[in-house]
């Protein structure tokens, strides 16, 4: 296995709530209020539609695809969901600095270093660029022809962020752990608050499939792990593979995806990085002239 390389689980199409248009020449984010299930493939007007998209807004029958039935690859609800604080290069793209609040890897001249992570809004070295950044892998229906390659949510909200954490740790706990047998969807959720200005936006959140209660999941649930383990299925090994995986590599994000990244979630005008240097010394600056002010 190449060393310094995060092997993430494979990725056959992609989840949105928005799209990147073109405005003033300028390709900026925009919000949907539904679901959009793209393909990898980029052609002039963006991401082409996954063949799944047309099938789930048939079953939707007219409706807006504000839901879609997934299962989880994984037990552990850390290695569907990840997330911490990204700081990214808009000149490269590429990750700059990755923390939970605690720690962080930055990137420097001399290589990736593990510094002390304050979190975005404390973050000298950011300034105000960095983002909570989530990736949630999911297996949209029963998983077809392919039950191990996955759609990819990737958000910076933390109303997302927050209630799919909570859901996936909920569900791992009432269902004893069988989180990746549970018959699951995630389901689009509209609020308004002060800072919308009343206007709603819109979060994933994630619930048992429609039609069935809780313990129907759970019975479920059971039964699938059942028919897993006489047929060789090793979910644990599994879930060992993955945390593995993740571990090889110091940035999950490949040089590939970032751009697209950068351009969803980071558009133009919303700050730029700096190098530690500068930060640094814009934080010494600004801590001589408070001291000049008490003195």
């Amino acid at each position: 296995m190449l060393k310094g390389l995060a092997i993430t689980p494979p990725v056959v199409g992609r989840i949105s709530i928005g799209r990147v248009i073109e405005r003033n020449g300028k390709r900026l984010p925009e919000k949907d209020d539904q679901f959009t299930l793209t393909s990898q493939v980029q052609g002039r007007d963006g991401w082409l539609l996954h063949p799944l998209d047309e099938k789930l807004r048939k079953e939707a029958e007219g409706h807006k695809l504000r839901s879609i039935p997934v299962r989880f690859l994984f037990n552990d609800p850390g290695l569907n969901l990840r997330a911490d604080y990204s700081l990214f290069d808009r000149t490269t793209g590429r990750p700059v600095c990755v923390g939970n609040g605690e720690t962080c890897r930055r990137m420097g001249k001399d290589g990736v270093a593990t510094s002390p992570c304050p979190g975005p809004d404390a973050c000298a070295f950011a300034q105000g660029a960095c983002k909570a950044y989530a990736r949630l892998n999911v297996v949209v229906g029963e998983g077809g022809d392919d039950a191990l390659g996955s759609f990819v949510l990737r958000t910076t909200s933390f109303n997302t962020i927050r209630t799919l954490a909570a859901r996936l740790a909920y569900f791992s706990a009432v269902s004893g752990g069988l989180l990746a047998c549970l018959p699951l969807e995630l389901k689009l959720r509209g609020k308004s608050t002060a800072q919308s200005h009343r206007a709603p936006i819109y979060y994933v959140d994630l619930v048992v499939r429609s039609g069935i209660t809780l313990e129907q999941a759970i019975t479920q649930a059971k039964e699938l792990d059942e028919q897993r383990r006489a047929s060789g299925f090793d979910q644990a090994a599994l879930d060992e593979a993955a945390c593995m995986g993740f571990a090889n590599g110091v940035f999950e994000e490949l040089d590939d995806d970032v751009p697209a990244v950068v351009e969803e979630f980071y558009p133009p005008g919303a700050g730029d990085t700096v190098s530690e240097e500068d930060a640094t010394q814009d934080l010494r600056g600004r801590l001589e002239a408070k001291m000049a002010r008490i003195g």
